[in-house]
């Protein structure tokens, strides 16, 4: 239908609306209106419209949003009422219910045994870092804890302040992990080992407590002997340097003699098999050559005696410098002594060319020793 129709009221101007709207402000905070009649009805009508405003708003700041990294928890009257997840969500607003967010995907940090001022270190906590060995030394160690937030009820609730419980639990910990061990392994080789049973046991005693934090790494980020025995500990790490290094010459030395010493040993043993070859083949020539100048000897003593002993006087004179000669010969003064002398040597090293050697009379040895038999 029109809005011209005759039959219908026409809608109010829209002058009309906004006076009528100042009229219902003024006499609900007691200003002056353009009618006195109706006034009262007028104010409560205000009032209404009003609280139904203040109540939209209010309802309205129950929206909040939860970011992916973050988890949402309600309370209602200060009781636990759930738990939201990312994207927007409506609570009653407060004080009926409140909303906690917490990050569960930041990773955190704990030091023990120093502390970081800007990520710049500003010296140690003695209180933290100072602890006893299995074999009654001292050591200062320094940790650092990374963890992040797995449940984030249990971190509200359980525990009034869980970054405290976390550091006396890994404190604790590593007393004990320490304790166990000995320095050297402690400031060697076991710093691996030493941080990951500090985090299998912690996380294991933080579950227990119910503190809602995942560990996920523990990194010793210094281990020495306290400041008032480095000097000593310094002496005993120079010690056993040089012990290694001792070891380590000892064995070189050794590699390097022991071959040596055994091939010298085998290659006596081999000089000892061929000595021993040697003797017991020129004892059996010996033998066999004896037995056959028995044999010789029983036929024809007199000539075998006479053979030997030609034989033996051979071998004798044959090694001597001495030259025999005949006393009838008139030569004497005409012989080269010297030049006999080393003819002799030169012939007996040589080889043999003849049995036996010329005198310068042109006779032989023989018939010298017989000349001289014969005088």
């Amino acid at each position: 239908m029109a809005w011209n129709d005759d039959n219908n009221q026409t809608p109010p101007e829209l002058d009309e609306v906004i006076k009528d709207f100042k009229n219902k402000f003024n006499s609900t905070f007691g200003g002056k209106s353009s009618g006195t009649s109706g006034a009262s009805k007028a104010a409560k009508g205000s009032f209404k419209y009003i609280f139904i405003l203040a109540f939209i708003l209010w309802m309205a700041t129950g929206i909040y949003i939860i970011d992916p990294a973050e988890r949402g928890v309600v309370l209602r009257f200060g009781a636990f009422q759930t738990s939201t997840t990312q994207g927007p969500h409506w609570h009653i607003p407060y004080p009926v219910e409140s909303v906690y967010k917490v990050n569960v995907e930041q990773v955190r940090s704990a030091e023990i045994g120093f502390r970081n001022a800007q990520n710049s270190y500003s010296g140690g906590v003695s209180s933290e870092s100072l602890m006893l060995t299995r074999d009654e030394n001292m050591v200062d160690v320094k940790l650092a804890v990374q963890y992040k937030i797995a449940n984030a009820q249990d971190y509200l609730f359980n525990v009034s302040n869980p970054e405290l419980t976390l550091s006396h639990v890994v404190q604790s910990i590593i007393r004990q992990v320490v304790g166990d061990n000995t320095m050297d392994f402690v400031l060697t080789t076991g710093r691996d080992q030493v941080a990951q049973e500090v985090k299998t046991a912690s996380q294991a005693l933080i579950n227990d407590y119910g503190l809602g934090i995942q560990i996920t790494a523990v990194t010793m980020q210094d281990a020495q002997p306290p400041v008032q025995l480095k000097a000593a500990f310094d002496d005993v790490v120079k010690a056993r340097e040089d012990e290694q290094r001792y070891i380590n010459e000892a064995r070189a030395y050794a590699n390097d003699i022991v071959p040596k010493a055994r091939g010298a040993s085998q290659r006596l043993l081999a000089e000892a098999e061929a000595y021993k070859s040697e003797v017991v083949s020129k004892s059996e020539g010996e033998a066999y050559r004896f037995s056959q100048i028995l044999t010789e000897y029983t036929k024809a003593p007199g000539v075998t005696k006479e053979r030997l002993y030609r034989e033996t006087l051979e071998d004798v004179l044959s090694n001597t410098n001495k030259v025999i000669v005949d006393s009838n010969s008139n030569s004497l003064m005409y012989l080269p002594i010297d030049q006999l002398i080393n003819s002799n040597r030169v012939t007996r090293s040589g080889s043999n060319t003849s049995t036996y050697n010329q005198t310068p009379s042109g006779q032989s040895d023989e018939s010298v020793l017989r000349s001289r038999e014969n005088r």
